[in-house]
C-alpha cells in the first residue's frame, strides 16, 4: 500500500505541473501575438505642406508641394492620397485614390514619386476661380488618417489688354481734365483780358 501513496503524489505533481505548463503557454502566447496585432496602427507619418502661402498671376502653373515622411514605413506606395480645396464656396474634392476626379478637368493632377513620398498637386493656367486653401489628405492602411496643414493660393489677375485699355482710359481722363481746367481758365479770364486790351489801347491813343 505504500508504493500507492508515492505513487498518487508523484502522479499528481505530474498534472499539476503539466496543467501549470499549458497555463503559462496559454498567458505567453497572447503577449508575443499583441504586437503583432498592433503594427498597423504604429504608422507615424508626417504630411509636409510647403509653403504655407503660395501666389500666382492668372495663365501661370502652380505646383503645391506635399511630402510623406514615415520612419517605420519606407514603402509608401499602399497610401490614399487626396486633395481637397476650401474657399468662401465650400469644400470641394479635386483627387481622390492618388486620382484626379474632377470631370473634364485635365489641369489638376498628382506629380512625383508616391513611393519617395512625393504628393505634390500641379495646377496648370491658374484662373481667378482656383484660389483658395489646399490640403494633402492622406489614409493609412488602417484607415487613420493624416492631413497637411493646408497651403493658401491666391492668384493675381493678368494685366493684359484689358489693364492697358484701363491704364490709357486713365491717362486720357488726366489730360481731358487738364485741358477742361485751361478751357475754364480762358473762358473766366477773357473778360479781364478785354478789359486789360481796352485799358491798354486808351492809354496808348493817349
Amino acid at each position: 500500500s505504500c508504493p500507492l501513496l508515492f505513487l498518487f503524489p508523484g502522479t499528481d505533481v505530474g498534472v499539476i505541473g503539466g496543467g501549470a505548463n499549458k497555463e503559462n503557454a496559454a498567458a505567453v502566447t497572447p503577449v508575443t501575438a499583441q504586437p503583432l496585432l498592433l503594427t498597423p496602427e504604429s504608422w507615424n507619418l508626417l504630411v509636409t505642406q510647403t509653403p504655407a502661402k503660395e501666389k500666382a498671376k492668372e495663365g501661370e502653373t502652380v505646383v503645391l508641394n506635399c511630402h510623406l515622411n514615415s520612419p517605420q514605413h519606407p514603402s509608401l506606395t499602399d497610401l490614399m492620397v487626396k486633395w481637397y480645396k476650401e474657399d468662401e464656396k465650400g469644400q470641394m474634392d479635386l483627387l481622390e485614390k492618388n486620382v484626379t476626379i474632377l470631370p473634364n478637368n485635365s489641369r489638376i493632377f498628382m506629380s512625383g514619386d508616391l513611393s519617395q513620398g512625393d504628393v505634390s498637386l500641379i495646377i496648370l493656367n491658374v484662373t481667378t476661380s482656383d484660389h483658395g486653401i489646399y490640403f494633402c489628405e492622406v489614409t493609412l492602411p488602417d484607415g487613420k488618417v493624416v492631413t497637411g496643414d493646408g497651403t493658401k493660393l491666391r492668384i493675381r489677375r493678368a494685366l493684359g489688354l484689358f489693364g492697358m485699355e484701363e491704364s490709357i482710359g486713365t491717362i486720357i481722363g488726366v489730360v481731358a481734365a487738364g485741358i477742361g481746367g485751361i478751357v475754364v481758365l480762358i473762358v473766366v479770364l477773357t473778360p479781364q483780358l478785354r478789359k486789360c486790351i481796352l485799358c491798354m489801347r486808351q492809354e496808348s491813343r493817349q
